[in-house]
């Protein structure tokens, strides 16, 4: 073939359905997840009080199946770029015509698992992440995508959508032009209000990983997170480093990449080829996972769809994961970002850590990157002359609102308002946000509080108001309007809110939620968590026995009634659901909950048998 082009087709993808968003807000937000002290990193600002609007995205199982996703394919004589702008626009594969190779990593199965801040995440491709430290909210979520017209009429791919905590509008073009080796992606993110918004940014690139892989960025200090928790400094010019498959912990490596210095990281094998990553110089953050060759990464890597071991290079606008930087109002960040192979003489790419940064650095052109990043320049504000797929309404709402600006260049069509933003467009057309049970979907921001500030007071209106005042710290304003939600109309969605803010009643509270809704396996999570906390173990194990059958036969659950059979004494129960077998679906990367309770059975039980490999997940020694 001649030329560069983009098609929209379907690609099957053998997978485990993400599922439809919880009917529960997520009311707690990152808190602080690593000790920076004594270090120079700012870990305090930006990180979110809590991750609303959003709502859980845990509705799925372990059940795989061949499903049709809509991709657009970037191709020219050199590579092939999938996307799956159903997914999060996720870079899927990025192959390479010469070797028929693809340079990125890919599951055998989609499974998610419950590693992002919304929950579902799966391994595999080039993620791009916005929002708060973690996996960013729109993860497993459709986007819109457009074909944008380039010089020469060069087809341009274009995704985008609203992200609703940091509302901002979060775009990525991509291209391949004819003739080059190497995908570019320009990222671009614009601040339309008027106080400065926190930004996080990591493309998250996933390669496959093998006892000869070597990652090389150019940094002589890295910061370094470990099972402890606590963030270190280290050299990195010795011989051995930057070999994933040598370690057996998980480890975050952040490369420290002086300012003046062109930011890049790489992937190379034993025989010296591999996926480098460059980019201009605002993302200027490099980092490496390893899951470590432990039994807990190796089985954390079955347990995501398992095409045996991979590692992540990433590249964010600072230093490490737990800082955030100031967007300010009216400002616009942009910056271009290259993928492609990379072929360096074996024996220097795997010998003295200076020499061979120098012999990756040789291969990175930087000028054409430059080129490259002003050229977009060139047809960043045109509309899309196609759209391919479509996102969310949410922007056609703030749209329509009057909360941000109608952009061309990345359009949210009034026809994507849909059931979840009709409640807030009524409010908008009518001033009055409709009753509704189960609630309308959390809509948060300055222009929304306002408008519920100014509501008849309802049951509905009420609790609306509550998450959007707690989405901006207000607790105690929270609290009242929960209260007085509750106090119109007691539903288990005002006890739940309130159970949040009050630990010593939470028990109580979810109780008398769970009571109003028997049926809600996420309410019925929540509240087995609660009493069993609280020491009430015996009065968990009789919430559990008037389940349905659907709900107790879920992982999640029967963990919980385990724990309980444990605490209570009755060490039969425990042995039985041990023995039949516990697999909790949305296990959190680095929960312990099933070693832990295994060796609290052995422990109740007067045993000593050695912890089954089906329930470790272990990410520590």
């Amino acid at each position: 073939m001649t030329g560069s082009t983009l098609e929209a087709s379907l690609v099957r993808i053998r997978m485990s359905d993400p599922g439809t968003a919880s009917r529960l807000p997520i009311l707690h937000g990152t808190g602080p997840l690593a000790s920076a002290e004594g270090t120079d990193l700012d870990t305090s600002y930006g990180r979110p009080y809590t991750l609303l609007p959003y709502h859980a995205q845990d509705g799925y199982a372990r059940a795989p199946r061949e499903v049709d996703c809509t991709a657009a394919i970037l191709s020219n004589e050199w590579l092939v770029a999938t996307f799956l702008p159903c997914l999060g626009g996720r870079l899927w594969s990025l192959v390479d015509r010469v070797t028929g190779e693809d340079l990125l990593y890919r599951p055998d199965v989609l499974q998610p698992g419950n590693l992002a801040l919304r929950n579902a995440w799966f391994p595999g491709g080039v993620e791009w992440n916005l929002g708060a430290t973690g996996h960013w909210p729109l993860t497993c979520a459709p986007l819109f995508a457009g074909r944008v017209e380039g010089p020469d009429g060069m087809p341009v791919l274009r995704m985008w959508e609203f992200e609703r905590m940091r509302r901002l509008v979060f775009r990525v073009d991509a291209w391949l032009p004819p003739g080059e080796r190497r995908l570019f992606v320009r990222p671009l993110l614009h601040n339309p209000h008027d106080e400065p918004v926190p930004v996080y940014w990591w493309s998250n690139i996933a390669v496959p990983e093998s006892d000869g892989v070597r990652v090389l960025a150019p940094g002589e200090s890295a910061y370094m997170i470990d099972h402890t928790g606590q963030v270190r400094t280290s050299a990195v010019p010795r011989r051995d480093d930057g070999y994933p498959a040598r370690s057996t912990q998980p480890t975050d490596t952040f490369f420290d990449i002086g300012r003046g210095r062109h930011p890049w990281i790489a992937a190379i094998g034993e025989h010296g080829t591999g996926l480098l990553h460059s980019s201009t110089a605002r993302l200027r953050g490099r980092k490496l996972f390893q899951w470590g060759t432990g039994p807990g990464g190796r089985r954390w890597q079955q347990w995501l769809g398992g095409a045996g071991a991979y590692l992540e290079i990433q590249a964010g606008l600072a230093r490490t994961q737990l800082e955030h930087l100031p967007l300010a109002p009216g400002h616009t960040w942009a910056w271009t970002e290259s993928y492609g192979p990379v072929e360096v003489d074996p024996a220097v790419a795997h010998g003295a850590w200076p020499r061979a940064v120098e012999a990756v650095a040789a291969r990175v052109d930087e000028a054409r990157l430059g080129r490259a990043d002003s050229e977009a320049g060139g047809w960043s504000a045109r509309e899309p002359a196609e759209l391919l797929t479509t996102g969310s309404g949410w922007g056609a709402l703030e749209v329509l609102v009057g909360a941000l600006p109608y952009d061309a260049a990345t359009p949210f069509p009034r026809e994507t308002l849909g059931l979840e933003q009709e409640p807030w467009s009524r409010l908008v057309r009518t001033g009055r946000l409709p009753v509704s049970d189960p609630p309308a979907a959390t809509v948060t921001g300055p222009i929304w509080r306002k408008l519920l500030e100014g509501q008849e007071a309802d049951w509905h209106a009420l609790l609306q108001l509550g998450l959007a005042r707690l989405a901006d710290g207000d607790e105690e304003g929270a609290r009242q309007a929960w209260q007085e939600s509750a106090d119109l109309r007691e539903t288990p969605w005002s006890l739940r809110n309130l159970a949040h803010l009050d630990r010593d009643r939470a028990p109580g509270l979810l109780a008398c939620a769970h009571r109003l809704l028997p049926g809600y396996r996420q309410l019925t999570a929540e509240t087995l968590a609660a009493l069993i906390g609280a020491g009430r173990a015996a009065e968990a194990l009789h919430l559990v026995d008037e389940l349905d059958p659907a709900q107790r036969a879920n992982g999640r659950i029967r963990y919980y009634e385990c724990r309980a059979a444990v605490e209570a004494g009755e060490i039969a129960r425990a042995a039985r659901l041990l023995a039949e077998g516990i697999e909790i679906d949305d296990l959190r990367e680095g929960e312990d909950s099933l070693d832990a309770l295994w060796f609290a059975y052995q422990h109740a039980a007067d045993t000593t048998e050695p912890l089954p490999e089906r329930y470790d997940f272990r990410m520590h020694p």
